[in-house]
């Protein structure tokens, strides 16, 4: 009997792949019927050696050497290759570490915006024959059309509302709230107009200052910056949310 058989029921074996040249692990799949040269060939594109550099080693599952797959001719799974052991792949070529995963050694290709308008088989091109995202120009007139007249829209509701105003401020997702309306028109944080609101109880973001520039004061926790179209101003009572209840 040749004790360097092993038997086994499955036709395909999971392995860990190491190398030399990399020190990463990787893990894929073979056929355990095939020989030790057609899997260094395999190999090659997943460690960067070429198959005659290379020489492999076994190890088990919890990384003990085993053996070296020496024998070209012999099969996969005429070793003791089980699911999850380690193959090593030693390098002979005279390849450096990190020689195949250094970006910065690759040839850039680079093409200019007016040569790559020119091709006919580019991404830019596809899209303008499909008329598809901004090259849909029915579709990005629209949704223009449809900011610039939301934009006209919160430009007027800003304009109804002043400084000092008591206000509810509705957002969808978000309980009402109510509070005192602190400051009126654009900001640095975000394009279009902004309401900034000091709430009655801490229910906002924070102090009046976002992002290091201060447009209103009030208590942190109690200010909050709104779109001027879920405000509406009136006579609204400073209401008590319990929150200072025991």
């Amino acid at each position: 009997m040749d004790c360097g058989v092993t038997v086994v029921t499955n036709p395909t074996v999971a392995v860990r792949l190491t190398s030399t040249l990399s020190s990463f692990e990787s893990n894929r799949r073979f056929n355990r019927g095939i020989t030790i040269a057609e899997f260094k060939s395999k190999l090659e594109m997943v460690v960067g050696t070429p198959a005659a550099g290379m020489d492999l080693q076994l190890f088990s599952t919890s990384d003990k050497f085993l053996q070296k797959l020496d024998n070209n001719e012999a099969l996969l799974g005429s070793y003791a290759v089980d699911d999850d052991c380690r193959i090593h792949v030693i390098d002979r070529s005279g390849a450096q570490i990190g020689e195949y995963s250094d970006l910065s050694k690759v040839e850039k290709f680079e093409i200019t915006d007016d040569a790559y308008e020119k091709r006919t088989d580019s991404v830019r091109s596809f899209m303008k024959k499909q008329r598809v995202g901004r090259f849909n120009e029915e579709e990005t007139a629209k949704k223009e059309a449809e900011l610039a007249a939301l934009e006209e829209e919160e430009k007027a509701a800003a304009a109804a509302i002043t400084v000092g105003n008591r206000c509810q401020v509705k957002v969808v997702g978000q309980p009402t709230k109510i509070g005192t309306v602190m400051y009126v028109g654009t900001a640095d944080f975000k394009p279009g107009h902004w309401v900034g609101v000091k709430y009655d109880e801490p229910l906002g973001k924070h102090d009046g200052c976002v992002n290091g520039k201060r447009y209103f004061e009030c208590e942190n926790k109690y200010g909050a910056f709104v779109k001027p179209l879920t405000v509406t101003t009136g006579d609204f009572p400073e209401e008590d949310y319990g929150l200072d209840e025991m």
